[in-house]
């Protein structure tokens, strides 16, 4: 009940053009309330999502930001979605029963600057689940506490620190919440399409996503340290206490990829899979908010760092989607992308799959499938294509620290 009244009279105060001093808004208190019942997972497009939009939209007004969408803080665009999973949506000028309409959120920092940076996060999610749920129990509110509200209150905790932040100005920041990314990044494709600033003035692109379950090993998944020549540097200078695990390229299934494909530099953060993910399950009072202060101060050091470059000069690096191997099996397990070390840590095993019949557990880590050695990701990818269904396999695995040989039917 506190929650859904916190909701409620945030909802309604932040609504009203005040001239009173307003309270600073933890990013606790902020994860609370856009992860809260009330609205109903922020699925693009329903009334939730428009509730969550008008919250950011009053938040980056209240710490003074200028609006920077088509409509104020608003940038609207219709679509129709797809009923083929392997088929993006569409965008359209249409507006009718078969179509669903958006909100980017966008605010503009502006310190007369020559170039500006973008910090952006997606804040829709799958409302009662639906395509795109690993529920399996029929529709159940999803609230995405980690999947993006996180990412969303470190973009306004990074709002308000560079709003007040005293030394000299050397980027504008343009702050983008945005919507449809679980329909297939349609927030950030459409703004680079149709962008609201100049892009080619664009230096860098942050993303957060993801951001709320810091693990005990303090381990942060940074990608697109290959988009520049100076990121890779800049990022582990300022690591401190996280263990940073680095990925050179620009694509990946979250909003940073619309901007490397528009030829700019970009950085996106991730804090790894959990067993909650795009389940109901994923609620705030999972989310380790002490490790979201540590990645966002991490994450304000770089852009103070790189407040001192020129703009960065961009670089492509290889696409790792084009590079992955056609499966015909699967093991059934949740790999772990910060994994740094040699082979493939699971991080989650799925019931009634070839790995928890074969009682691989998570923890273990995959270091051969039959004569394949496994040291990484994409050699698990590639030794996995090797399979037939119904073929036996005898996986080697570490389990802490002792190797241990399972048959695996796939």
């Amino acid at each position: 009940m506190r929650t859904i009244l916190i909701v409620f009279l945030a909802l309604l105060v932040f609504s009203c053009k005040q001239n009173t001093s307003v309270k600073k808004v933890s990013m606790q208190e902020d994860v609370a309330i856009l992860a809260n019942d009330s609205l109903n997972g922020r699925k693009t497009g329903s009334e939730g999502e428009g509730k969550a939009a008008k919250y950011i939209a009053n938040r980056f007004e209240t710490l003074g930001l200028q609006p920077k969408g088509t409509e104020r803080f608003y940038q609207k665009f219709t679509y129709k979605a797809s009923k083929n999973p392997h088929q993006e949506a569409e965008f359209t000028t249409e507006n009718n029963d078969s179509t669903q309409t958006g909100k980017n959120v966008i605010a503009y920092l502006d310190n007369n600057a020559e170039n500006t940076v973008v910090i952006g996060a997606h804040y829709d999610h799958l409302g009662m689940g639906g395509e795109g749920s690993l529920y399996r129990e029929g529709e159940a509110i999803h609230n995405g506490a980690d999947d993006n509200a996180s990412g969303v209150a470190m973009m306004l905790h990074l709002a308000d620190s560079l709003q007040k932040r005293n030394s000299p100005k050397e980027n504008n920041y343009l702050f983008i919440a945005f919507s449809g990314e679980e329909e297939g990044l349609l927030g950030s494709n459409y703004f680079v399409k149709n962008p609201t600033i100049n892009t080619k003035k664009v230096t860098y692109m942050i993303n957060m996503d993801m951001v709320g379950r810091l693990n005990s090993e303090k381990t942060l998944a940074v990608y697109g340290i290959g988009t520049s020549p100076v990121l890779k540097q800049i990022v582990n200078a300022n690591a401190g206490d996280l263990n940073i695990a680095e990925n050179e390229s620009g694509v990946g299934p979250s909003d940073h990829t619309s901007f490397y494909l528009a030829d700019i530099p970009v950085l996106h953060f991730f804090t790894g899979q959990h067993e909650d993910y795009h389940k109901p399950s994923d609620d705030t009072e999972k989310v380790n908010f002490e490790g979201m202060k540590l990645v966002s101060n991490y994450i304000f050091s770089i852009i103070k760092d790189l407040d001192s470059q020129p703009k960065l000069v961009f670089r492509k690096t290889k696409n790792e989607s084009e590079v992955v191997p056609d499966f015909k099996v699967t093991l059934g397990v949740v790999p772990d992308y910060l994994f740094s070390g040699k082979g493939m840590r699971i991080d989650g095993v799925s019931q009634d799959k070839p790995a928890q019949k074969a009682g691989l557990q998570k923890g273990d880590v995959v270091v051969k499938m039959g004569e394949h050695d496994v040291t990484d990701m994409m050699s698990y990818m590639k030794s996995l294509s090797k399979f037939d269904k119904g073929q036996t396999a005898t996986v080697t695995i570490d389990r802490k620290g002792e190797l241990v040989e399972v048959e695996v039917t796939f």
